[in-house]
């Protein structure tokens, strides 16, 4: 962040106290007004740095603001006032930024969730909420946390990705990527797996956004993070209840509201509950679709898939059954040392067990440009009619 020895302390509390001190909203041009009231000639450097300052404390992250505005940057987490995180892809990296103390990041906590209308205090000591402008919050107070107060923050770019980027960036290999866009372009139904942060979401939504522009898709999410560029896409947002448990809707509900808005295409942006039971259903009533899973590798979503049947009051057969024939392939995302990446795509299918998630491209070594078939590789290349260039190099 900007230092606010560039910038004098005295003064900049000032004209905090005049913005605050009269009704409105808080706008660069309100405090850029009351820093010219003040008399102090600062120069252009000075009056933006001010102006840049004093709008992160009364509406944007505070000090975090400086990190989040870094197009790189993807989550960030706050342990202690001094302790401040940040993900650029590339694994955690502590940031020089901090608070000056506990108070000041807990005040910043407790107004980012009075921004999205929820309260944060020792009777609601774990909130979660989305605000304006692509940030999902997570806090948590004392004595829950046993440390202070802690914050995670997960930001969501208002572009996502493109698929040249991805494979410039080498998170996409050129063979996977032909095997993404067979994927879309046929309406075929698929999972991205992975553990947190691997990117999941990120490569979604940019999968989303190759979708034609004459398909409708509705997104059903828990919180409100993909973005596809795509002229018809909605979003339906799960709501939690208010203090009294009273009020929720769940994914399960919005699963079947969705169903009733005629989608070509239902995702949902992470199965974790009962709501798996009706996606598979959709998916296996003529409608395409996709969704985010939390695994640790492509075959290991078969356990994922029975846990969250389970859940819905499916035993392990109707889960696996629903889940063959709904889906059709599992793109797995890993985070390596180079950054996040397409590690795998795997082909479901019936198994022994009733289903099966077997690789089909492997990534090879770190130097190749192209993955190593696996033995799903046969059926995925047939069931997409994939190139025969593609079939032989693979």
């Amino acid at each position: 962040m900007r230092a606010q020895g560039s910038v004098d302390a005295e003064l900049l509390d000032a004209v905090r106290r005049s913005v605050l001190s009269t009704p409105g909203q808080v706008t660069p041009a309100r405090v850029a007004a009351a820093l010219q009231g003040s008399g102090r000639v600062l120069g252009t450097a000075g009056s933006l740095a001010a102006v840049e300052i004093i709008m992160a404390e009364l509406r944007g992250l505070g000090p975090l603001q400086v990190l989040a505005n870094d197009p790189e940057v993807t989550d960030l987490f706050v342990n202690a006032p001094d302790s401040v995180w940040l993900d650029r892809g590339r694994g955690l990296e502590r940031s020089a930024v901090s608070f000056p103390s506990e108070e000041a990041l807990r005040a910043l906590a407790v107004r980012l969730v009075a921004a999205a209308g929820r309260r944060l205090d020792d009777s609601s000591p774990c909130v979660d909420v989305r605000l304006a402008g692509g940030y999902r919050i997570h806090a948590v107070l004392p004595p829950v946390s046993t440390a202070g107060t802690l914050l995670s923050i997960r930001i969501r770019r208002a572009q996502p990705m493109t698929l040249d980027e991805f494979e410039a960036a080498g998170t996409v290999l050129p063979d996977q990527r032909t095997v993404l866009e067979a994927l879309v372009a046929q309406r075929r139904s698929f999972l991205v797996s992975g553990s947190t942060g691997s990117g999941k979401t990120t490569l979604l939504s940019t999968l989303l956004g190759t979708v034609p522009a004459t398909d409708r898709i509705v997104l059903v999410e828990d919180a409100a993070e993909l973005a596809p560029d795509h002229g018809h896409a909605v979003c339906l947002e799960a709501r939690h209840g208010n203090v009294e448990g009273a009020g929720g809707i769940d994914l399960a509900r919005l699963v079947r509201e969705a169903l009733r808005m005629r989608p070509d295409w239902l995702v949902v942006g992470e199965c974790r509950g009962a709501e798996v039971r009706d996606l598979l259903s959709a998916l296996n009533t003529g409608h395409s679709g996709a969704g985010t899973v939390h695994a640790n590798t492509a075959g290991s979503v078969v356990a994922r898939l029975a846990a969250l049947g389970a859940l819905a009051g499916l035993t392990r057969e109707a889960t696996f059954l629903q889940a063959s024939s709904a889906l059709d392939a599992v793109v797995h995302m890993e985070r390596a040392p180079a950054g996040r990446r397409v590690a795998s795509i795997a082909v479901v299918a019936e198994g022994p067990d009733g289903l099966a998630v077997v690789d089909a491209l492997r990534r090879g070594a770190e130097t190749a440009r192209t993955s190593e078939r696996g033995p799903g590789w046969d059926r995925l290349a047939a069931e997409l009619a994939l190139p025969r260039a593609l079939r032989a190099a693979a």
